[in-house]
């Protein structure tokens, strides 16, 4: 006989809302991966990073990132309000805590897009997020995309370069791995898709509180 206090069979297998940090490489894809699965509809709320970086001629602000100043950034920063911030190429990156934690409570799923060094803090918070590296199909395609990409000079390729090629080492760190094959971003995002509805029915699985 079950005591009163047990959670019943349902309540148990009830699925919780899930935190997938999606990371990879400058010029992988993120970006456009994340805005494919946006079309499909997936229920999930997409966080949306806050930056110092200039806005770029193709994105809208509040969409693509929230874009502000420096010092508004380390206003918000003072007051606890980024779940993981860091410096990347001279630039400012942070997550709103506020964000996640409504999304959360309200049960929805939550994306994060973030770069590896920000993932990896995020896992020391809450080890319990589903971590997915998105990785180009190889090196050489990369280097093809940042160069098509024509938002860095030489010498912040070569750097960006570097940096993927350390990244590329961490993988063991994530649950998963994507390739974001050239050509097939439908693929690519409707893995991401089937990824959360798998782990959405994981047992057990815990949500650290934000």
């Amino acid at each position: 006989m079950t005591s009163p206090d047990e959670p019943r069979l349902p309540e148990i297998l009830a699925p919780h809302p899930l935190m997938m940090i999606v990371s990879g490489p400058s010029g992988v894809g993120k970006d456009a991966v994340l805005t494919r699965l946006r079309e499909r509809n997936y229920p999930v709320h997409f966080v949306v990073t806050a930056t110092t970086r200039p806005m770029r001629p193709t994105e809208t602000d509040g969409v693509d990132y929230i874009f502000l100043d420096r010092d508004t950034f380390r206003e918000k920063l003072d007051e606890g309000g980024f779940l993981e911030s860091a410096e990347v190429y001279g630039n400012r990156y942070g997550v709103p805590r506020d964000q996640v934690r409504d999304a959360l409570a309200s049960g929805m799923d939550v994306i994060i897009k973030i770069d590896v060094q920000g993932a990896r803090t995020i896992k020391t918070l809450n080890p319990d997020g589903v971590f997915v590296f998105l990785a180009p199909p190889s090196m050489e395609e990369l280097e093809r995309r940042l160069l098509e990409r024509k938002s860095e000079d030489l010498v912040d390729l070569e750097r960006r370069l570097y940096t993927a090629r350390h990244e590329m080492e961490l993988m063991p760190m994530f649950d998963y791995v994507v390739v974001n094959e050239n050509g097939r971003i439908d693929d690519t995002a409707q893995a991401l898709e089937a990824i959360m509805r798998a782990e959405r029915w994981r047992y057990p699985r815990h949500s650290t509180a934000l």
